[in-house]
């Protein structure tokens, strides 16, 4: 890993469509295994096929989309429908299929879609208000096409639309790639705009030090409305690799499929692992298979690391650190008994090729090693900003010193030796009765230590006015005494950071990213409120 400059990285001659890499291996491996899901294996011949035939679908309804969303389940439609997209040159826009009824048609009211790929799962959703909301073309299923699907690819569009890198928007290629929804402070999904050239230069960048190989088996562990997917997808298409899409009813605990594929590349988000653990999943040379092992989205605790490293022997452990609005993950640590620690948790590290980081103060002022402060990421990787809302992309995306970073909200610092530590979120800091400010992490960190529990949460509750009244504790798969533990607590806490409360459960939600489910377990809390009012 290095710092180097990548200020020539971008090519004014190079096709930067997503779909092209695809293109390009169907060519040179036709017979090998592109995607597997569903139960159903698809060669790059055939996956191509289905790609150019939804393509040709799109070119010929008039003019060409500018973006597509998806609604549809992990199955073949998804992801043939995002290749198509991108042949045709659109940004794709994954749609969360779990999302409510009313959530769904702001999401559509707000999207500015052209078209819309559903598949069974995906159109049983379009009731006829959230129908009225879609975009004029739909694609309910890949039967409905008008083009045979034994036709071969040579009779139609046969190459991908030419996306080139336009004018440098934050030193990136500047045309979209896709468009991702992320959770808002406000309640309102934020759509971030990724482009072409950031996703190109993650996977350029991640091939240095962590290449692919055609030989691979690369697991397909996120819903593709979670960016970790973007990785997994083009990381494996671009070297004739094999994608294989873990099915949701195993998701959460994946070791079966694992095995039976001899999967050789794991990339998920360190709850997964660490729930595994908890279900005796992570046995010692439980997974031979796996070469590489990647973690991101959370902290990875040391033993959780430790613990799959352990059961995947042959594999190398690394720890990403990154945010959609920096085309995934920039930032990353290999895992080893003596690598960088923060506290219990392996550090974040150093950032990859081209990607730039800096730490500030809270009037955005740069500061040096060892200050604590906001984590700000630059480079070629950055996002255009928030589809609709100039006002959000100028607080997130802010020059300074003549350079341009993105604000992650992460609170970090770097040490004397140039690795970063990952130190909390800012906007999980908050104000307790009293005015004192709290950093709920830090809470969940001594948690872990006095059970030796992973599986903690802690959430403000209930909140008067944007102040914590109290603060909850979660302890998952704890067999002790919750008095013991909020005691324990009151040895090593200031007074107003004790949770006032400590709730054990035999496992803490998770959602479909696999990080904690912090909204059910507010819903939970306000429940049991409501029952014990009645």
């Amino acid at each position: 890993m290095s710092g180097t400059s990548t200020s020539a990285y971008f090519d004014p001659a190079k096709n930067y469509n997503l779909a092209k890499p695809l293109s390009d291996t169907s060519r040179r491996y036709p017979d090998r295994i592109a995607l597997c899901v569903d139960g159903r294996k698809l060669t790059y011949a055939e996956t191509l096929k289905e790609v150019v035939r939804i393509a040709h679908w799109m070119r010929a309804c008039g003019t060409p989309p500018k973006r597509v969303g998806i609604l549809a389940a992990r199955g073949l439609e998804a992801y043939v429908g995002i290749l198509a997209s991108a042949w045709v040159g659109a940004a794709y826009v994954p749609i969360d299929i779990a999302l409510p009824k009313l959530a769904l048609i702001a999401l559509l009211n707000r999207g500015g879609l052209d078209v819309l790929i559903t598949d069974p799962t995906g159109s049983a959703k379009i009731s006829e208000s959230v129908l009225a909301a879609c975009p004029p073309r739909v694609l309910v299923s890949r039967r409905d096409l008008p083009i045979p699907a034994n036709r071969l690819v040579t009779d139609f569009d046969g190459l991908p639309s030419v996306v080139d890198p336009g004018e440098p928007a934050f030193m990136a290629a500047s045309e979209p790639g896709y468009m991702m929804y992320t959770s808002g402070s406000t309640g309102v999904p934020k759509a971030v705009i990724v482009t072409v050239g950031g996703v190109d230069h993650l996977l350029w960048t991640l091939s240095q030090d962590y290449p692919v190989r055609k030989e691979d088996r690369v697991a397909g562990t996120s819903p593709i409305s979670f960016d970790a997917s973007v990785y997994d997808m083009f990381s494996a298409w671009q070297v004739g690799a094999a994608l294989y899409i873990i099915p949701v009813n195993v998701s959460l605990a994946p070791a079966k499929f694992l095995q039976e594929n001899e999967i050789t590349i794991w990339f998920s988000a360190p709850s997964i692992a660490a729930q595994m653990a908890r279900m005796g999943l992570l046995k010692p040379d439980s997974f031979p298979s796996l070469h590489r092992s990647l973690f991101s989205g959370e902290a990875l605790p040391r033993v959780v690391a430790e613990a799959w490293q352990a059961a995947a022997p042959n594999s190398k452990v690394i720890n990403l650190w990154g945010a959609t609005e920096i085309s995934v993950m920039g930032i990353g640590q290999d895992y080893s008994p003596d690598c960088y620690l923060t506290g219990d948790f392996i550090a974040i590290g150093r950032p990859y090729r081209g990607v730039k980081t800096a730490i500030a103060d809270d009037n955005l002022k740069l500061i040096g090693n060892e200050a604590k402060g906001e984590l700000l990421l630059g480079g070629p990787q950055l996002a255009l900003g928030y589809l609709d809302d100039e006002e959000r992309t100028r607080r997130a995306f802010v020059e300074i010193e003549g350079e341009k970073w993105y604000r992650t909200g992460d609170l970090a610092r770097r040490d004397a030796n140039g690795v970063l530590h990952y130190l909390g979120r800012i906007d999980h800091q908050v104000k307790v009765l009293g005015g004192a400010r709290v950093e709920l992490g830090e809470i969940e960190s001594h948690l872990r230590e006095v059970t030796h529990c992973e599986s903690v949460a802690a959430v403000a509750w209930p909140m008067q006015d944007g102040v914590a009244l109290g603060i909850v504790g979660f302890i998952g798969g704890f067999n002790g005494n919750a008095t013991e533990v909020r005691n324990a607590l009151k040895e090593r806490l200031p007074a107003n950071m004790v949770p006032s409360r400590i709730q054990l459960m035999s496992e803490i939600p998770l959602n479909s990213n696999g990080k904690v489910d912090r909204k059910q377990l507010i819903a939970s809390l306000a429940e049991q409120s409501k029952a014990s009012a009645s």
